[in-house]
């Protein structure tokens, strides 16, 4: 029984991976948005510096003080660093040293001859005088000299005690010579003037150094001190009034509150609770996304590896938003957001791109600073995106593309400045650098599309204007076994970008499905009538039924030799879709009139799928039309006309279109525009006298 119930388990996975998976992945993503997402209460009022008070009258719910704006704390921060006071010490040690080799050098050189019959002990006296006198003063080292003007005020420690002395008057270097000059002048010893002057410089030492490390510890008990708020709104005071414009004082009181109230948020009650609000609304963003996915692109929704890559990008989105804002905020415009839509549209379709990247802002809004500007900056680009962005294989086009986006969020920065501030003085610059960055950064979406086409197997127009040139390894195979097959997917190609360009479908995707519609019939060449150069039909020695398996199996054929050759699922649904469900009609008549008893549609049938797209039906009825057209003995425009209207009357008659997102209107346009090139091709020519 528990044998039973475990197998039972374990087929209930299995049949339901996919969509246990799909949970998985929403969870997963949910959490990771969540976790990347501040967990700091959020304001309940929207306020911009410049703009009315939308609100009610605000009272202050509680006390708390006003912060001081990030300027006028870095304004008292620079002038304290500009009015800071230098600090110099003074080492007690010198004159010692000093006056150790002083003796010393003097009992060796000067002699009586110098002394000029003076009293020794009296001339070394005055000169340890003029020592005394240097080091009273102080004599400052060599490379402290230009830390303080010549009238400023310093501070010089002196062991414990600090006196303040005019910098300019330390002795240095440079004005020791005047210093001994002047001890002398006037003396008696004036003629010993050049000797003492040569061997103070030699023996004199500094004893007042730059002490730098005094210096910051006061500056930053300076800078300890400031204080952060100016003032104190009490509980229930009126804090601005509706109508009133948010600027000055109000607008720093409101920011205070803001930052309060988030403060006060933050303890583990209200945390787990903000983390549930958040929660709730990521997995209702999410959500809805799925909801898209499942109603309108029903295709990607049931494709897993889809749905992550989407998934993916929107959380790598939000991280590196994330990351911006909690670390250099001020580069926030810098992220490229633009890259998702520009992703989404290249593997997928228009909408969707916009789709999401409306959730994923959205989702931003709750995290970044002034969310209303972001958000209308980052929607009004991505819309131009989805505009504008358009043929990637055309690298011009993405240049001018990016281009546009680049002006769009200038100009609309722009707006918002004037309004903001009423003028153009306050407009930061830096912002246009920022965008034109971003723009910059935008055209790393080509390197993307490239590393996604690896890791998710995704096909972009890039890798389809590659699978299209008909020197790749396949067509060329296909053109070398069976030529007449490539001449007729080369001319079903055609058409069929035609009428995608007609009706705004993918036009280089269904070419290049085009192209490989038929590879199948490489395997078997001689069976298919544009490949029998002589009369010979090896048909003509098989079964109507053995026929028909042929003619089926070039599609599974097809499909096998896709997959091996690794093309993408999307042009191998071109493969398996081009006939849909249809008949092999010629030798299901063939076997109605040989033996009506033994007739069976489904042995003369193609396995389908039908047609899911508006490119795949294209393909069905160019391909059609084309084979069709090439029976017509003489061909004209009635001939034709009649001929495709029979064609696309019986493929809407047998159900192949119903699950294509194609129009009544868009199949007449598609029928225009195959009569007219058909036309083209099989209107008649001059005849040439021989």
């Amino acid at each position: 029984m528990k044998k039973l119930n475990i197998k039972k388990v374990l087929n209930a996975l299995y049949q339901n991976h996919s969509l246990i998976y799909k949970i998985f992945l929403f969870v997963l993503t949910v959490t990771a948005i969540v976790y990347l997402f501040p967990k700091g209460g959020h304001f309940k009022y929207e306020f911009q510096k410049g703009k009315p008070w939308q609100y009610d009258n605000l009272y202050a719910p509680f006390d708390f003080a006003i912060q001081k704006d990030k300027e006028k704390i870095e304004e008292e921060k620079k002038q304290i660093e500009a009015s800071k006071k230098l600090y110099f010490t003074y080492n007690n040690e010198v004159l010692k040293r000093v006056k150790e080799k002083f003796n010393k050098k003097v009992n060796q050189t000067l002699t009586d001859s110098l002394l000029n019959g003076r009293n020794k002990r009296s001339v070394v006296g005055f000169a340890g005088k003029f020592i005394d006198k240097v080091y009273k003063t102080g004599y400052l080292a060599k490379n402290d000299r230009n830390k303080a003007s010549k009238k400023q005020l310093v501070a010089l420690r002196k062991g414990n005690v600090i006196n303040e002395v005019v910098f300019d008057k330390l002795i240095t270097s440079v004005t020791l010579p005047d210093k001994i000059s002047a001890h002398f002048k006037n003396s008696r010893y004036r003629f010993l003037e050049n000797y003492f002057t040569s061997i103070f410089l030699e023996v004199l030492e500094p004893n007042v150094f730059y002490d730098d490390e005094l210096t910051q510890k006061v500056v930053q008990d300076e800078l300890n001190k400031i204080s952060y708020t100016e003032g104190l709104v009490t509980e229930n005071e009126r804090i601005i009034s509706k109508g009133d414009v948010v600027e000055g004082r109000k607008f720093r009181i409101l920011n205070s509150l803001k930052k309060e109230r988030q403060s006060r948020l933050w303890n583990q009650l209200n945390y787990n609770w903000i983390v549930l609000g958040y929660t709730i609304l990521v997995a209702l963003a999410l959500l809805m996304l799925l909801l898209f996915l499942k109603n309108y692109r029903k295709e990607i929704f049931e494709n897993n590896t889809k749905l992550t890559f989407i998934f993916f990008n929107i959380l790598l989105m939000v991280l590196l938003v994330t990351l911006v804002v909690k670390y250099r905020v001020e580069y926030l415009y810098v992220v490229p957001l633009t890259i998702l839509p520009i992703l989404l549209k290249a593997f997928f379709d228009a909408r969707l791109g916009l789709f999401t990247h409306i959730l994923t802002v959205l989702l931003l809004g709750f995290i970044v600073p002034n969310s209303f500007e972001f958000i209308f900056l980052q929607i009004i680009a991505g819309i131009v995106t989805i505009l504008t962005v358009s043929e990637l294989h055309r690298r011009a086009n993405l240049f001018i593309s990016i281009s546009k986006i680049t002006f769009t969020y200038i100009i609309t920065y722009f707006a918002f400045s004037i309004i903001q501030e009423g003028n153009m003085q306050g407009i930061n610059w830096e912002y246009f650098v920022m965008f034109a960055s971003n723009g910059v950064l935008s055209f790393l979406s080509l390197f993307l599309i490239l590393v996604y086409e690896k890791i998710f197997g995704l096909v972009s127009d890039v890798s389809l204007l590659e699978l299209s040139n008909t020197n790749s390894k396949l067509l060329r195979e296909l053109n070398e076994k069976a030529p007449g097959t490539f001449q007729h997917s080369m001319q079903v190609a055609n058409l069929a970008e035609a009428s995608a360009n007609e009706i705004g479908a993918n036009a280089m995707l269904v070419r290049t499905g085009a192209l490989y519609h038929d590879i199948g019939k490489m395997l078997n060449p001689m069976y298919f009538t544009e490949n029998q150069t002589t009369n010979v039909n090896p048909h003509n020695e098989l079964t109507p039924k053995d026929s028909a398996k042929i003619i089926i199996n070039h599609v599974i054929e097809g499909i096998e030799l896709a997959k091996k050759n690794g093309l993408p699922d999307r042009i191998i649904d071109f493969i398996r879709t081009h006939h849909g469900t249809s008949l092999v009609y010629y030798f299901y008549k063939k076997q109605e009139a040989l033996d009506p008893n033994d007739l069976n549609s489904d042995d003369f049938s193609y396995k389908g799928p039908i047609p899911f797209s508006k490119e795949t039906a294209i393909l069905m009825m160019c391909d059609a039309a084309e084979a069709a057209s090439k029976s017509l003995k003489e061909p004209s425009a009635i001939l034709i006309d009649e001929l495709i209207e029979k064609i696309v009357s019986s493929q809407m008659d047998n159900g192949q279109f119903m699950n294509a997102d194609i129009t009544f209107k868009e199949i007449q346009t598609i029928k225009k525009v195959i009569k007219k090139k058909l036309n083209n091709i099989y209107h008649l020519r001059i005849e040439y006298p021989e």
